[in-house]
């Protein structure tokens, strides 16, 4: 699965300097059950679980996003690192980059999970976009945000995650878009690199900075 997509048109990754991260399923192992997250809040199966939320009255949504922060929370405490990616993330920040992540979940517990898999360090604060600082993926308005954050266009970013998602957010803005610890081609088009895991996105990342020198 160790290739990309688009070979003519997709500048070596140790160019960019600004990478975004998706945080559940990208930096961590998947472990949400999102069939059981349905049934639980009665969400219909083919519902955006965020989505579905907005739209039910305030007293409700409420409700079950309360249910819904505390079953992640659990996640969150228990998270295990996805393959590479703790090195990968250190590599970045040891050569400079700037770190951002843009996750679905909550931004509370994104610390937690940080804190789990020994990244705490790695991403400050007001670098972390959760689903209340934001329109949810895949709306661009997070990578806006960093936009303006690093004074940079979207050219400049790159958009790491693992679904459709993340990739149509980093479209949305022009950024190089990166699919890790997803098999084959899902969503044909969306992805400049597509890579078996943060593993082998760092050593791509290290050849290129390799041959610069």
């Amino acid at each position: 699965m160790d290739c990309m997509t688009l070979t003519q048109t997709s500048p070596a990754l140790s160019r960019y300097r600004h990478w975004v991260f998706d945080m559940d399923g990208t930096l961590t192992e998947a472990v949400h059950d999102f069939a059981l997250i349905r049934r639980v809040l009665e969400i219909p199966s083919e519902a955006d679980i965020l989505h579905h939320l907005a739209s039910l009255p305030a007293d409700q949504a409420a409700a079950k996003h309360a249910w819904l922060l505390e079953h992640e929370r659990e996640l969150a405490r228990t998270a295990r690192a996805a393959p590479g990616a703790v090195e990968l993330v250190r590599a970045l920040q040891a050569a400079g980059c700037q770190l951002g992540m843009l996750t679905r979940n909550a931004r509370e517990l994104a610390q937690v999970t940080l804190q789990a898999i020994g990244l705490h360090d790695a991403f400050a604060w007001d670098t972390i976009v959760g689903r209340d600082e934001a329109a949810p993926k895949p709306a661009p308005d997070g990578l806006r945000y960093f936009e303006r954050r690093w004074s940079v266009d979207g050219a400049a970013l790159v958009m790491v995650g693992d679904h459709h998602n993340d990739l149509a957010c980093g479209r949305a803005v022009g950024a190089c878009t990166v699919l890790v610890n997803t098999s084959g081609d899902p969503w044909p088009g969306f992805a400049d690199w597509r890579l078996q895991d943060c593993t082998q996105l760092l050593m791509r990342w290290k050849a290129g900075v390799v041959s610069r020198k």
